[in-house]
């Protein structure tokens, strides 16, 4: 469904017409741009919109089908953008991912979302209190949603490296992270970064590329020279972003080594003790074994002190063995 649609000249808005076949030869005739929202839309929704835009079927195809990884495409008569927001859900401590499709043509935006995790009612109404920031057409929309998404990972790589510490605490308390649920929060954590790295990671290149940094020095049709430094400053916010993530998944990767280890350690504890106990239990059953074979010519088998004498041996080695045992740390 088309979510707003407006025609903004000189940085500010006016009501789009009522026909989408007559926005854009309004928005040209009028020298600014007309900016569509659209969230979900069905096939048949959509193909007015990718008609009167004259967008290319394997990008119409993309943005219907969502599932796409971060991506920047030129076309003959468009730019084709693929950002991930995310979103952190503190009620579950789980990561969730959206999806923002933007054609970018000479004189339209058209934003196709998918999911809930999107900053785009916030960033239409923060440009649309920054005409000067409006005022360089389509490129402004680029830059203000990417913008918005970028620094919305920033707080979602400081809501998990909260949830790491807890993790941390959790492992290394007096316990040892005990608790039988505790590699599975650590396993569920790695997913989580995980699921926040393939939004990040992909979205470096085509940052790059709009910025016009390291290999990628040639212009971007559709997009206005004049704004590579915006689109640096934003990539320079995604590389700390992404410094974060790898920061994440090699401490969650250490902690459930040190999870691990402590498992085993434990377990090593405990067999310890179990065979410790076992050789104690030993002594006393192998004197009773012997003494009980009911044979008539055994040594001092009829002698009085025969049997409390053998009690006392029986006691005598089980605090021998008890000592040593507790000396070596087994007990």
């Amino acid at each position: 469904m088309i979510v707003d649609c407006a025609i903004y000249r000189d940085g500010h808005r006016t009501d789009g017409p009522d026909d989408l076949s007559d926005a854009l030869g309004a928005a040209r005739g009028a020298g600014g741009f007309v900016w569509i929202g659209l969230h979900e839309p069905t096939e048949e929704e959509f193909d007015l919109v990718s008609q009167e835009f004259a967008l290319h079927p394997l990008a119409v195809e993309d943005a219907l089908k969502a599932h796409q990884r971060p991506k920047l495409e030129v076309y003959d008569d468009s730019l084709f953008a693929v950002l991930k927001p995310v979103v952190y859900e503190p009620d579950s401590d789980a990561v969730s991912t959206g999806e923002l499709m933007i054609f970018l043509g000479d004189a339209f935006a058209v934003v196709v979302r998918h999911g809930e995790g999107s900053p785009l009612k916030a960033v239409r109404q923060r440009l649309e209190h920054e005409p000067e920031l409006l005022g360089k057409g389509p490129t402004a929309v680029l830059y203000a949603i990417a913008d918005a998404t970028v620094d919305h990972y920033l707080d979602v790589a400081v809501e998990l490296q909260t949830d790491l510490e807890e993790l941390e605490a959790e492992v290394f308390s007096p316990d040892g992270g005990g608790s039988r649920h505790t590699a599975s929060r650590i396993y569920t954590f790695k997913r989580q970064v995980l699921e926040f790295r393939r939004a990040t990671g992909p979205l470096a290149p085509p940052l790059a590329r709009l910025a016009g940094t390291g290999g990628y020095g040639g212009t971007v049709p559709f997009v206005n020279d004049k704004a590579r430094p915006f689109f640096r400053d934003v990539s320079d916010h995604l590389t700390r972003v992404n410094e974060s993530v790898e920061s994440l998944d090699r401490l969650v990767s250490d902690i459930l080594s040190a999870h691990l280890a402590q498992t085993s350690v434990r377990q090593n504890d405990d067999m310890r003790k179990i065979s410790a106990w076992a050789a104690m239990a030993a002594v006393p059953t192998m004197l009773a074994g012997i003494y009980g074979m009911n044979f008539d010519h055994m040594p001092e088998l009829h002698w009085v002190w025969g049997y409390p004498a053998v009690i006392a041996l029986m006691a005598v080695l089980e605090v021998l063995l008890y000592r040593q045992f507790k000396r070596r740390g087994w007990l």
